[in-house]
């Protein structure tokens, strides 16, 4: 199959994962914290693994120089501070009950970011996709896995920030189609400059490094205790091990 399809493929099958905020209309609050306390930890765990196990590898054998890899990692690790910083990203996602003070404020930043966000994603689907089929595929998976918990977040924070159930899926959900325009926009540039998804690879992965050690980790220390530490810990590790098996399907 043609890389432009299973970055399509890839990119509405995580745009549908909007879909589970539904959730919040039918669970408790106390049901749905536990929910997200074990998947922000695997998804910590499946946005390392695809970074340090699939797509920097990856990056080391597509560019020329040994050097260029880490700068684009590291490029991607400060554009995202400096996004996070202009926009006042908001992951709040093991804190759906919390009250906010400047809540009201932080509903259409919420918004915005959020598009940005899925339209980031869509982008990196697509450029993996075309990477390696494979490549592609751990980076699907993570971006699910992390997507989960991140709507689940936005949905809890819209309400707070005043919008209706109803109208706060809705727009999380009409976010969700940024991926695709992001999705569609790489596979426009790929038949006219390959040599942009290499350079886009190495860039991802500093992003997911960021995500998952600046978003997501500092949300897991807000449980503390043995017990969580310890299931935390795991969900990690299956995250992990998740895109550590998919090397055997290659």
């Amino acid at each position: 199959m043609h890389p432009a399809l299973f970055s399509l493929f890839g990119v509405i099958l995580a745009s549908l994962i909007s879909l589970t905020a539904i959730v919040v209309l039918f669970v408790s609050e106390s049901f749905l914290r536990k929910v997200i306390f074990f998947l922000v930890s695997l998804s910590v765990g499946a946005l390392f693994g695809d970074a340090f196990i699939h797509l920097i590898p990856e990056s080391f054998e597509n560019l020329a120089t040994a050097t260029l890899t880490p700068v684009l990692i590291l490029s991607g690790i400060l554009v995202f501070f400096a996004l996070e910083k202009f926009l006042h990203w908001h992951h709040h996602h093991a804190e759906v009950g919390e009250e906010d003070v400047h809540i009201h404020p932080v509903g259409p930043m919420v918004i915005v970011a959020d598009i940005l966000h899925n339209f980031i994603d869509g982008v990196v689907i697509a450029a993996s996709f075309y990477l390696s089929p494979m490549a592609g595929i751990a980076t699907t998976i993570a971006v699910i896995l992390h997507e989960i918990p991140h709507e689940l977040g936005n949905v809890a924070l819209l309400i707070h920030a005043g919008f209706e159930k109803k109208r706060a899926i809705l727009i999380n959900c009409l976010s969700a189609l940024a991926s695709i325009l992001g999705a569609l926009i790489v596979i426009f540039i790929s038949t006219k400059a390959v040599f942009v998804i290499n350079y886009l690879i190495p860039f991802a992965a500093g992003s997911f490094i960021y995500i998952a050690g600046s978003d997501l980790v500092p949300e897991l220390h807000k449980d503390v205790g043995v017990k969580k530490g310890l299931i935390q810990l795991l969900g990690i590790l299956l995250g992990i091990l998740i895109m550590f098996g998919l090397l055997f399907l290659e």
